[in-house]
Order: C-alpha cells, then structure tokens, then sequence
C-alpha cells in the first residue's frame, strides 16, 4: 500500500499496527521558490490558497527528520527512481522473506546429501 498523507498522517501511521511494516519517506523541494512554482503551475488553487499552502510547508518540511529515507524531487524521473530503489531494496529487507530460512535449510540438506 502506498499512502500519501502529511507528516500528521505518517506519524499516526508509523504509530499504528502497521508500524513494523511502515516505511516512510518524506519528499523535500529542490526550493521553495520551486514549489510556489509548482503550486502556482497547477493551476487549481487561488493564490490565497497557493500562499497558505506555502506557509505550511515551513511546518511540514521541519519534520523530514522523522522519516526513514528523503528523496529531493529536482528531477522527477530520478526521483521516481530513487523512490523504486528504496521500494526494493525494503522488499528485499531478511525481515520480509520468510521463505529464506526454508531455502538455507534446503541447502544445508542438499550440501549433506553431496557427502561434502
């Protein structure tokens, strides 16, 4: 599952019985001038509503800290990269593949079974 939520949401979720499977990342601006301007090129909000969302990124980005991993967007297509890099690598995580232990033991079988 993937959630798109604030740093409230992501606290409320890393705090939950989701926790020990909760990996977070927090997506930090090259800028804030390049977030205005990202805010203001959407073209969805006012400008009212573009300066409080502004005003609440202070906020918001003072949280990045809290986060497992922190991805700079200055280059989407390298950030979506990252973001897939950070995906397999915690797919890959020991903790997450159970099927591992069976397979060692297969292996120590067929290791014995070889009369090494």
């Amino acid at each position: 599952m993937l959630f798109d939520v604030d740093w409230q949401g992501g606290q409320q979720i890393r705090n939950s019985v989701l926790a020990d499977s909760v990996v977070s990342v927090f997506i930090l601006p090259p800028s804030m001038a390049a977030l205005k301007q990202r805010l203001q090129g959407r073209g969805q909000d006012s400008d009212q509503v573009v300066d409080e969302r502004m005003a609440q990124s202070r906020d918001e980005i003072s949280h990045w800290a809290e986060y497992d991993y922190v991805l700079v967007n200055d280059d989407l297509a390298k950030a979506k990269s990252d973001l897939m890099t950070i995906i397999r690598a915690e797919r890959l995580k020991r903790s997450r593949t159970p099927s591992l232990s069976a397979l060692v033991q297969r292996l120590n079988a067929e290791y014995e079974d070889l009369g090494a």
